[in-house]
């Protein structure tokens, strides 16, 4: 990629946008999300679920190869233990350590699922990975934010739930245990949500300090943490607490 980081448009609808920008450096070995933050998800929630459910499976590709560490590239192409109990990736027929792989056709973003089960079956769990959008589509239009317990949504008016868009590794927090910089993050990105209107959906470049006391507030409340959707209503709502 020759383009330098200025050189990008990535969210504006009458220059064209992307939701996923792919840095590498084949030269050292580095692959990876150059703007785009990386979201681990290890639990179940009604929204997790309906995330889930959208996913289409598919075959290893480069981009799912830059969401894992270079030696466990070749998990991707080893079958479930449930397909062959002598996969590379089977632990003594029953366990297992796999990889497998997933798209979300909605913002064509790359999905993997880490599998482990212990070599006594027990200890079932998947852990997926995937990268955060840097903004809704230009034909989107926001309907409300999602808290899930450390994970956050947002949802169209069409119906269609995404990951909260998010630049880097910035994350965000809600609740008294989130830490200053993720409930920062959130208290800037749910101000901008109000002062646009609802219209700027984009993960904020740059936090802003200068937040509605009300909003900072709440976002390290109790209230926070709990797991709610919020729409702009409820929003301008805070800020006039």
């Amino acid at each position: 990629m020759n383009a330098m980081h200025p050189d990008l448009n990535l969210t504006d609808p009458r220059k064209g946008y992307t939701h996923f920008v792919l840095y590498t450096e084949p030269s050292i070995g580095v692959a990876g999300a150059a703007w785009n933050a990386t979201i681990s998800i290890q639990r179940h929630s009604p929204y997790v679920q309906e995330w889930l459910s959208r996913l289409e499976r598919c075959e290893p590709n480069p981009l799912h190869a830059t969401l894992v560490d270079n030696r466990e590239i070749p998990k991707l192409f080893h079958p479930c233990v449930d397909e062959d109990k002598d996969s590379p990736s089977a632990l003594s027929g029953v366990g297992c350590t796999c990889r497998r792989t997933w798209y979300d056709l909605e913002f064509g973003l790359p999905v993997v699922g880490e599998h482990f089960r212990g070599s006594g079956g027990v200890n079932d769990r998947w852990t997926y990975t995937t990268y955060a959008p840097l903004d809704l589509r230009p034909s989107d239009v926001f309907s409300s934010v999602v808290i899930d317990h450390g994970l956050f949504w947002v949802r169209t008016t069409a119906g269609v739930l995404s990951f909260l868009p998010q630049r880097e590794e910035r994350g965000y927090g809600a609740g008294p245990d989130s830490g200053t910089g993720g409930s920062t993050a959130f208290a800037a990105y749910l101000q901008q949500l109000v002062d646009s209107d609802g219209r700027n959906t984009a993960a904020p470049v740059h936090p802003s300090d200068d937040l509605y006391p009300q909003i900072r507030a709440w976002v390290r409340s109790e209230a926070a943490g709990q797991r709610q959707e919020l729409t702009l209503r409820d929003l301008e709502a805070i800020c006039r607490r």
